[in-house]
């Protein structure tokens, strides 16, 4: 946040205040105005995520509601993954076939297997 304020500031410096550029100006401070919302929202939204999330989640044991609180996770998912276990480590999610490597990768670290 205070480095989308300093760039804002250095920008207000090096464009001056002459009459031709108050348009600029402000359109550009818009646009920075506009990046800094979308970065704090997307801090809020991970503090958020920190402050409920307890401790990775067991895929051999974690139920339907829990399993589907994980990003990306379908219920569709949540079945396969609660029908084929057990499961040795992780990466069994994607050897049989629960889900897409890429999928994997997004909540890989948020589960462990016990």
């Amino acid at each position: 946040m205070i480095r989308v304020f300093s760039i804002a500031t250095f920008a207000l410096f090096l464009s001056g205040c002459a009459p031709g550029n108050t348009d600029a100006l402000q359109q550009h401070t818009a646009d920075v105005t506009a990046a800094a919302k979308r970065d704090a929202e997307a801090i809020t939204r991970g503090v958020a995520q920190g402050l409920v999330r307890k401790a990775p989640l067991d895929i051999n044991a974690a139920s339907d509601k829990d399993l589907a609180k994980l990003p990306g996770v379908t219920p569709e998912m949540t079945t396969a993954i609660i029908v084929k276990r057990p499961y040795a480590t992780t990466h069994d999610l994607v050897r049989k076939r629960v889900m897409s490597t890429a999928e994997f990768d997004e909540i890989k670290n948020l589960i462990v297997v016990k």
